[in-house]
């Protein structure tokens, strides 16, 4: 089975970080996220690997190269215009004949992948979304007026929890029919047009590991947590 990974993006929310590198090149630890990535892949049995590229590109082709070095195969897909996470795996169809794995390049993850795909089987679903329970507080109290402008009720930092997209999902090409081709089109109307169409769609939950390094925050933590895996370096 193949495995996408989308890695075309510009990182912009990670500037001045990504001025020079690309988001999945970022380091954590002693390695780039990407390498992570692919190492996971390799444990699960997933050693086909398509890459899309685009900005700063030349920093993941020339580190890792056909991908022998990590004792897989990687293939690389060059894009040319920022074409957001549907759009990029457009790019890559050409590629794609069979049942194949779609990641984003900006999260670790660490979680029972053949689980995942054996559920996308039972289910027989056009593509499946790994989801995550996820729990937040807002920052702010939380208030609420009626039309006068009275004030009827105050929650201080209100707490949310719900079922995330964590950017990993299995899919059968035929899914790529909700893509349009060469336009910046984002994976949640992907998805839609198929639900629209009454396809089978389904969510797997898992309750592995995911460190999404999305912001400056975000990757400052997930830096906290790959250091201190290494333990205390004199």
């Amino acid at each position: 089975m193949k495995v996408v990974i989308l890695s075309g993006g510009l990182g912009t929310r990670l500037r001045p970080y990504t001025l020079f590198v690309p988001k999945p090149m970022l380091p954590l630890a002693e390695k780039p996220l990407l390498q992570y990535i692919i190492e996971w892949l390799n444990e699960n049995g997933l050693k086909d690997i398509v890459i899309s590229v685009g900005y700063l590109r030349k920093s993941i082709e020339d580190y890792f190269l056909d991908g022998r070095d990590l004792n897989v195969k990687i293939d690389y897909v060059r894009l040319t215009n920022p074409l957001g996470t549907a759009g990029q795996l457009k790019e890559v169809e050409p590629h794609l004949d069979s049942r194949f794995i779609c990641l984003y390049g900006d999260s670790f993850y660490n979680f029972n992948l053949k689980d995942a795909i054996s559920f996308h089987t039972k289910k027989n679903s056009l593509a499946t979304i790994v989801l995550k329970n996820y729990k937040t507080s807002l920052k702010y109290g939380f208030l609420e007026t009626d039309s006068s402008g009275a004030i009827k009720s105050w929650r201080e930092k209100p707490e949310f929890e719900g079922l995330i997209n964590i950017g990993c999902f299995i899919m059968e090409p035929e899914f790529l029919n909700y893509i349009p081709k060469n336009k910046m089109y984002g994976m949640d109307l992907a998805f839609q047009n198929a639900i629209d169409a009454k396809e089978k769609v389904f969510g797997y939950v898992t309750d592995g590991e995911f460190i999404d390094i999305g912001d400056m925050e975000s990757y400052d933590e997930a830096n906290k947590f790959f250091t201190g895996k290494l333990g205390k370096i004199l």
